[in-house]
Formats: C-alpha cells, structure tokens, sequence
C-alpha cells in the first residue's frame, strides 16, 4: 500500500469487538480509525468509553453518520437485536462504493434483511460470523465472509493481519454456520452451568466431575466449569441475544426452538437477567 494512502474505516459499536479489532488494525501503517457507540450519548459511561477510544488512537464520532462519513469500511459490532436497526439506520447514509461489514451474531434472514436496507444505496455488505472468542485473539480470531464483495473485504483486512475467509457469495451461509456451532457452544456452557451448580450444592463435585473425567478424559472438568461460568457471567445476555437468533433461525427452518430458547434464558439467567 502506497505511504500516502489511508485506509479508513468506522467502528459502529466500541464494546469487547470494537475495542480489540481497533487495537489490532492500528498497528498497521496507514489505518485510520472513527468510532461510534450509542453510550458515547451517556454522559459518565460515555466520557469512559470515549478516553478508551481516545486512548487507543480511535476517533470518537458524535453521531452514526458521522462515523461513517469518508469511511471505506463501516464494520458493525453491535448487539444481535440491534442488526437490522443499525443496518436501517446505515443505509440511509452510506454512499455507493462504501462497504458494511456486519460482523453481528444474527439470524441467516436477519443478516438478508439488514443487506437489503444496505444495498439499496448502493453501498455494499458484506455478512461476517466471528468463530471464536475476540479476547486474547484480537483480529486473528477466524471470521467467515459472505456477500458478492466477501472475497475482495477479505483481501483487505487480510492485508491489515485479520484472519477472513470468504464462503460464498450469498447471504446467509456464514451465519448459519456460526448459529449451528453456537447452538453447540452456549448449549453446553449452560448444562455445564448447571451440573456444576448442582454438584456443589449437593457436594457431590468431585464425584460427578471424576465420573465425567472418565468418560472425556482430555478435559479438566473443574476448570472448564469455572471457565464458562464466568463466560457466561460476562457475556450472558449476547450470548442470549445470539441464541434467541439461532432459534429463530431453527424455526425458519421448521425445525423446533425450544431448547434453544432455553439456552438463550439459561444464558441471561447467568448473566444476572434477560
């Protein structure tokens, strides 16, 4: 990339995604970086996340639109129930050539709904699934890519050391594969919850987690259990919001939600509410 030119991109929410992916994109020369959360509208938490932001090197923006003017890449990472808004709201100011990159844990027709609001600008999405925890792996962890420009995104955050992967040029793929392994994924964090809740009660731990040892040998039962307690404690209500999506996504298919959606309360539940 010639020295004089920048890359800018715009960072629709600033939480644990936002903040890491900054941090990582930074480090490459010629990357410009504005951001936008809704808490920068909240005057003590937003004073908070703003000096984060200012301190990282990211530009704090004052609105949305403002985020994303002169932005080449608009990447949102907000919550799953705010998907199609952001994408609503997005559509309405993105210009012809800009692209979006909705790296948000939805729903494969929520993901279609939130391109159609995009496109009809003329500016392009680009649908991504994040494949693993962001914590401790920044802009390495895995993401698949879906939408006409996934391949030519891809190269472009590649260059800045991401780790993309295009899988199709439909809508809809990558986070139906995201959705099918975090039905996996939350689904056990919440029966692992609860066993290891129950055992304590009972004060039958080391029995039970022995027993399970026995059966999966390779994992360290007692350290997984606190691992994905306080997983859950931290992150329970997106993951919860990410089930709720993942039901949704069974049903479309006619298959039943309903232990999904139990997942996803088992996840607000851990997380101290819905």
């Amino acid at each position: 990339m010639p020295q004089d030119e920048i890359i800018r991109i715009a960072f629709i929410g600033f939480g644990e995604v936002g903040q890491c992916f900054s941090a990582g994109l930074l480090r490459s020369a010629g990357v410009s970086i504005i951001a936008y959360d809704l808490i920068f509208d909240d005057p003590l938490p937003g004073r908070e996340r703003m000096a984060i932001a200012e301190t990282m090197g990211v530009v704090p923006a004052a609105s949305l639109e403002e985020a994303c003017y002169e932005a080449g890449i608009v990447i949102s990472a907000v919550t799953a129930d705010a998907v199609e808004t952001v994408a609503i709201e997005a559509g309405r100011i993105l210009s012809p050539g800009q692209i979006f990159f909705d790296v948000n844990s939805a729903a494969p027709a929520t993901k279609q709904r939130a391109a159609s609001h995009v496109t009809a600008t003329a500016a392009r999405y680009v649908e991504g699934a994040i494949m693993g925890p962001v914590a401790g792996v920044g802009i390495r962890v895995p993401i698949l890519a879906g939408g006409p420009v996934a391949a030519i995104l891809a190269r472009l955050l590649n260059n800045l050391g991401m780790n993309v992967t295009p899988v199709g040029a439909e809508y809809g793929g990558a986070s139906t594969i995201k959705l099918c392994r975090s039905i996996v994924i939350k689904g056990l964090e919440a029966l692992i919850i609860d066993c290891a809740g129950a055992a304590r009660q009972a004060g039958v731990e080391h029995e039970v987690f022995s027993s399970l040892a026995e059966t999966f040998p390779s994992i360290d039962w007692p350290r997984l259990a606190d691992r994905m307690a306080e997983r859950v404690a931290r992150h329970g209500r997106r993951r919860a919001a990410e089930m709720r999506e993942a039901a949704d996504m069974l049903a479309e298919m006619g298959i039943d939600a309903a232990l999904a959606r139990a997942v996803a309360e088992a996840q607000a539940r851990g997380a101290g509410g819905s």
